[in-house]
């Protein structure tokens, strides 16, 4: 199509279309759609007793975007917040609507407190996290040799999970001992 100074109409009309493409427009008519009697609104079909559900009563306040004036119907209560990560995750949904990169990022950030805090529990309980995070695994059911399975994509970079699970505990543990050897010469 050559360019020209009056805008051609790109867009065909449905009359066009109709005449162009067999059956197209089939569903313009809503007598034909399958799916206008969802889509008009009749209580009485729908069986419902109530104009809004009945509402699941809040134990301790929960954060509720600020976008929404309402908590939904039911919710969530099996893990409330608590501790840092909780004022973190509260204090992102009371400040920064959920269309903000800042909301997310503070989110993610009371995941990372939330899983370090885990973590130092774990160490605390002298049930060090490697051993829960599948090592043993690796060595019974075919663990290892599951590793060097045709088409894995991990398998270029494998070498480096020993390291990426153990570091943090070797780190922590060289603080320890840092720590014990510095109170001891006091």
């Amino acid at each position: 199509m050559t360019y020209t100074a009056g805008k051609p109409r790109l867009v065909p009309s449905p009359d066009q279309l109709r005449a162009r493409i067999p059956g197209w427009g089939a569903d313009l008519d809503p007598r034909d759609r399958p799916s206008v009697p969802r889509l008009q609104f009749d209580p009485g079909r729908t069986g419902a007793h109530w104009s809004m559900p009945e509402r699941q009563g809040e134990r301790w306040p929960r954060e509720r975007s600020i976008e929404h004036g309402e908590m939904p119907a039911v919710f969530g209560t099996s893990c409330p917040p608590k501790g840092l990560s909780g004022m973190i995750r509260r204090y992102s949904y009371r400040r920064f609507s959920e269309a903000r990169a800042a909301h997310w990022l503070l989110l993610m950030a009371a995941d990372r407190v939330d899983a370090t805090g885990s973590h130092v529990r774990r160490l605390a309980t002298l049930r060090p996290d490697p051993i829960a995070s599948g090592i043993r695994s690796e060595l019974s059911g075919r663990g290892i040799g599951s590793r060097f399975a045709h088409r894995r994509s991990d398998v270029k970079h494998q070498w480096l999970d020993p390291f990426v699970v153990a570091a943090p505990w070797i780190i922590v543990a060289g603080l320890c001992g840092l720590i014990v050897q510095r109170l001891r010469h006091r």
